[in-house]
Parts: structure tokens; sequence; C-alpha cells
């Protein structure tokens, strides 16, 4: 089985941090998104993949390298325009040739990874296996129907009036059967061809169509809220650990990772927190859920439950709470002071705040 691992698209939900970085590449846990998928991709023992790549291509390629670092030949393959989840198939049809594969969206975070989906579906080999779960509004996602033994009988890409509560997770298996599917497709009423739309076909035409509920926790990274939320959870299960230096006037409490070169001095710091190498924190309160990445500054300020990304600078403010701020920014006191401050940056911003 090869992976097919899509890491293109413009990001548009998560901008303005997505007008200068790729949206894979924004960290949960200071560790980027498109890296949990490549960790379940080498846990369910494949070794195969081809990372689908677009504007953001050298980014990408920076990051993930070769792939030996989780055990994995990784190929690049660049779509032009992101044109659907089946155009990316399509795309990728040369490279996969006949062999089966999973198909891996890289801003989806899956707690628990795919191993056991992918031993299922090797056991079974159905012409295509999809992954599920119950969600509150299924109008923003494909919506799978399923008769009463389970198996799947249609479905619809963004539906307004969803015949279920049942969302695709972006982690799908296929066997080249597929690849008829999506020849035969034509492009949605968006533009962009459907790979809901694929599936669809080989139900009608009597293919074996298996599907799985998620049992764990699943979640699409599409925007700020989103990689908070998984930020809290990868936090949550993190252990303590402390390879950087802290000061005798600090305190930690509870379960915090301070890297190799970081420096606490004078601050309180209570977790799950991450502390970023080479990032200082002086001065300070770091509360619960918050990840601090390399190379920043945070001094005589306040911050719990947000995403610090790489060479920020918070100093002199009273309180940031919820918030996601992008690279390099700055953020500094003015003269009036709100109770505290919720915030979405982009990168290279500079903001004041009062302190």
């Amino acid at each position: 089985m090869k992976a097919l691992v899509l890491s293109g698209g413009s990001g548009t939900r998560m901008r303005p941090l997505t007008h200068t970085s790729a949206k894979q590449l924004v960290p949960v846990a200071n560790q980027p998104v498109l890296f949990y998928a490549l960790e379940g991709i080498a846990e369910a023992e494949v070794t195969e993949v081809c990372v689908i790549v677009g504007d953001t291509e050298q980014e990408i390629r920076a990051a993930v390298g070769d792939g030996s670092r989780w055990g994995l030949d990784v190929t690049y393959i660049r779509q032009d325009r992101p044109l659907g989840l089946a155009h990316a198939v399509a795309t990728a049809r040369p490279w996969l040739g006949s062999d089966d594969f999973v198909m891996y969206l890289g801003d989806n975070f899956l707690l628990g990874g795919i191993a056991e989906q992918a031993r299922q579906f090797r056991a079974s080999r159905p012409d295509a296996q999809i992954m599920l779960a119950q969600v509150a509004d299924p109008r923003a996602f494909g919506v799978a129907t399923l008769d009463e033994a389970g198996r799947v009988t249609a479905l619809e890409e963004k539906p307004d009036s969803p015949k279920s509560d049942l969302a695709l997770v972006g982690v799908y298996f296929f066997s080249p059967a597929i690849h008829e599917a999506v020849a035969a497709i034509r492009p949605s009423a968006r533009g962009e061809l459907e790979i809901t739309d694929a599936l669809q076909r080989l139900i009608e035409d009597g293919a074996d169509v298996r599907s799985s509920i998620v049992s764990g926790y699943w979640k699409d990274t599409g925007n700020a809220m989103d990689m908070l939320e998984v930020n809290r959870l990868v936090l949550d299960r993190i252990a303590s650990r402390c390879d950087g230096a802290v000061d005798a006037h600090s305190e930690i409490v509870g379960r915090v990772v301070i890297a190799e070169g970081a420096t606490v001095r004078g601050s309180r710091v209570v977790g799950p927190a991450v502390i970023g190498p080479g990032t200082t924190v002086t001065g300070s309160y770091v509360g619960p859920f918050t990840s601090i990445a390399e190379n920043c500054s945070i001094s005589g300020s306040e911050i719990e439950y947000s995403i610090v990304l790489p060479g920020a600078i918070i100093d002199g403010v009273r309180r940031i709470e919820a918030s996601v701020i992008g690279r390099n920014v700055e953020i500094v006191p003015t003269t009036r002071a709100p109770h505290a401050h919720r915030l979405l940056l982009g990168d290279h911003s500079k903001v004041q705040i009062p302190s």
C-alpha cells in the first residue's frame, strides 16, 4: 500500500496566518499538523508516500524533506491548482500505478492514527473504505448515508439538507478501482472533481464501499479555534520534561515541557504547556494549554490557551488568551488596557496593546 498526502490548497480559512505559510505547517504543540499525519502513516506500516503540493511547495519540501525522519520514502508531485480531491488522485495516478493506497488530507488531525483501519483494509480489501465521524453541522463536509447493515449507500459533498450527521473524515483507503471512477466524473458546481462523486460512482457500479466510525478524536484544522482545540488535546497528553534552564525565582506547575536552549526566569508556567528551544520567558505567566515555539521572547506578560509561532515577541502585555500569534509578530503595550485580548495575527505583524 502507498500513501497520498494532500498538502496543497490555499488555506483561506486560516488567513492571515496562511498568507505567508502553508496551513499544514501551522504547529500544534510545536509540531506541524502535517507531521502528525506522516507519523500516522508510518505507524500503519506504509513507507512509500507521495505529497501533493501547490504554491507552498518549497516550504513543504523544506519541512518534510525525504521523509527519512519517519522511515518514509517521500515523493513530491505538484498540483497546479486545487481542483478537488479526485483531481489530486488523477494527478498522482502515474505514481500510484496499480497499488492500493490511503489518501490523507494533510490538515486533518486524527487521534490514534490509522493503523487499525489500514489493517482492516488490507485484510478485507474492499474497493474503497472511508472513515466517518458524527458532527453537529454536516453541511460543511462530505456526508455519508448508511443502510441498516452499515454499508455506504450514498454520498454528498457539502449538502444543504444532509441526510445524516456522518461526515467523511479526511482519510480514505482505495483500491485501483477508484481511478476509473475518477475518470468517469465531471467537475461539480464549484468547479472541482469531488472525491464524493467518485465514491458515489463506485457505489452505483456495485462496488464494495465500506466505512468505519471514528471512535477517537478527529478534527479538520481549518480555522484558528480548531487549531486551539487540537493544541489543547495534544498538550493534555504530554509528559513533563525540562531540558532548558529554569531559575530559582520561577515556578513550574503541572506537566510542562521546556526544550533545550529555552530559558525561564522569574516566571510562573502552569501546564500543560510547551516552551520551545531558544525561547526566553521572563517575569511572565504562561498558563495552561499554551504552546510557545522556538526563538520567542515573552517578557512581563500573561498568556494562556494560545499558540505562539516562531520568533514572536510579547513584551509587557497584561493578558492574552485564546489566540494564535504568527511568526515574528511583535506585541507591545500602548496606554489603554482591556481585561483580555483575543488575537489572530499574520506573520510579521506588529500590534500595540495596553500594558
